[in-house]
Parts: C-alpha cells; sequence; structure tokens
C-alpha cells in the first residue's frame, strides 16, 4: 500500500474530526438541548449536524480520489462547512440573527467545493483517449 501523502492526511484528519464532532453536536441537540430550545432553534440545530456530517464523508472521498486540486476543493468543503454549520449552531445557542446573514458565505464556499468537484471529474486528462469502449 502506498503511503498517504501529507495533504492526505490533513483532509482525512479534517474529515474525521468533523465527522467525530457531528455525531457529538447531534447527540447533544437531540438529548441536551431539545428541552432547552425552540423548535427554530433545534432545526437550525439539526441543519447544521446534517450538513456538517454529509462534508465530513465528501472530505473523506476528496481524500481518496485521484483527483487534481482535492486540497481546494477540501478547503472549500471544510471552511464552508465551519461557516455554515458554526453560524447555525451558535445562532440556535442564541447568538443574534445576525449571523444568519454570514451563513450563506459557507453554503456558497460548500457549493464551490461541489461545483469544483464536478469540474475536476469531468475535465479530460492529457494524453488520455477518453472515448466510451461502446462508442463506435
Amino acid at each position: 500500500m502506498t503511503p498517504l501523502s501529507h495533504s492526505t492526511r490533513w483532509i482525512i484528519l479534517a474529515g474525521a474530526l468533523l465527522g467525530a464532532t457531528a455525531v457529538m453536536l447531534g447527540a447533544f441537540g437531540a438529548h441536551g438541548l431539545a428541552a432547552r430550545l425552540t423548535a427554530q432553534q433545534l432545526s437550525w440545530w439539526q441543519t447544521a449536524v446534517e450538513y456538517q456530517m454529509w462534508h465530513a464523508l465528501a472530505l473523506l472521498l476528496v481524500a481518496v480520489l485521484p483527483i487534481p486540486r482535492s486540497g481546494l476543493i477540501a478547503g472549500l468543503f471544510g471552511v464552508g462547512t465551519l461557516i455554515f454549520a458554526g453560524t447555525l449552531y451558535a445562532m440556535a445557542l442564541g447568538a443574534p440573527r445576525l449571523l444568519g446573514a454570514i451563513t450563506p458565505i459557507g453554503g456558497l464556499l460548500m457549493i464551490g467545493g461541489w461545483l469544483l468537484l464536478c469540474w475536476e471529474a469531468l475535465k479530460p486528462l492529457a494524453g488520455h483517449d477518453h472515448r466510451d469502449p461502446g462508442d463506435h
């Protein structure tokens, strides 16, 4: 087995930490906050947990795919998740709703990561014939 590169290890670490904290925060929301928060606040919390977990998994996927610019894609996913989920967690815990104006920035970064992943997946590899063997 080929040793993992330094950047791949960091991407895996980020994905694993985001995943672990998503599980912890999800459990905390369900068991520690459910009786203390409004329905709106619980909704924000749950949305944050879900997006955090999906993007933790996305980081792990990016770490194992042989794609160019995986570091940039991972950065967009990671920073986007921290901003998006972080502002939702903060608002759920009583921070000013003004933070809701920042939340979409995180969403745009996550979307940018997905679109860059699409771009890299569709970009032809130099020197390779990419015709499907079934195409004649």
